[in-house]
């Protein structure tokens, strides 16, 4: 029997800003196409509104803008994750949704100066392939940072 420290772990890869990324397979609920959302608000450049997938309302967030900010309207035929959070269902739109990568605790590397950023949980080094691989439900956690008022 294994244990849980040698079992290898299942990664969505997708990309952001030219850089590929890789997310914990049990949170991905579905993959589907943004047009297939039904999608009854949508403004701001990070948040891209709320949808309805089976029922469940959710907000759609765009990942390319927070990682790769100036990046154009999403094409309808698009992929968004829809992902299981801590707390509610959430669709990710990424530029492209890639494989599942299986990595061993011995693949997983610390990010170098990464040591602020609590929702990258390390680099994934398969063969030739380097994955930044992120804690979902810590980045989606995350407030925008209030600014600072003088006493």
């Amino acid at each position: 029997m294994h244990s849980a420290s040698t079992t290898p772990q299942e990664f969505l890869s997708f990309t952001l800003g030219g850089l590929e990324y890789g997310l914990d397979c049990a949170k991905v609920q579905e993959l589907k196409p943004l047009k297939s959302l039904e999608r009854f608000a949508a403004d701001g450049e990070i948040i891209g509104g709320v949808a309805l997938s089976r029922g469940v309302i959710l907000p759609v967030v765009d990942l390319r803008a927070a990682f790769a900010p100036g990046v154009a309207a999403p094409h309808p035929d698009t992929e968004v994750m829809i992902v299981r959070l801590a707390s509610c269902l959430a669709g990710l739109v990424v530029e492209e949704v890639g494989d599942v990568v299986r990595l061993s605790t011995a693949q997983i590397v610390a990010l170098p100066g990464a040591h602020h950023a609590d929702y990258l949980i390390g680099m994934g080094v398969s063969q030739q392939r380097r994955l930044v691989l992120v804690d979902i439900d810590r980045l989606m956690s995350l407030a925008p940072k209030q600014p600072k008022r003088a006493a």
